[in-house]
């Protein structure tokens, strides 16, 4: 279920290869600007229920502070344990410079 969008931040205020912190309709999301292109996930590792913080995005991929789980940031797909429960992934658009993110 896609929930309505939301004005989150300019595009300009995101950084190449990083992901921030943001709320969103009450929830924790990662915003990341990974290879010109924007993603928003869930700012809570599966594996601990620990927020991520600002992460480098490597190859693709993000990795929580604690315990080394990694995830694809484009899908939220776990990709190395201890995380074996893939992110929950939110609807991005980028409108007029703008970023907006649907979270249900």
């Amino acid at each position: 279920m896609v929930g309505q969008y939301v004005k989150v931040c300019s595009l300009a205020e995101l950084e190449e290869g990083r992901a921030g912190n943001y709320t969103v309709n009450g929830r924790g999301v990662l915003i990341a600007l990974d290879g010109g292109r924007v993603y928003a996930v869930q700012n809570t590792c599966t594996h601990d229920d620990g927020a991520f913080g600002d992460v480098a995005v490597i190859r693709g991929e993000i990795q929580c502070p604690r315990h080394g789980a990694r995830f694809e940031i484009a899908g939220g797909r776990a990709m190395q344990i201890p995380a074996v429960i893939d992110l929950e992934t939110f609807d991005v658009k980028v409108e007029n410079g703008d970023v907006y993110v649907a979270v249900p």
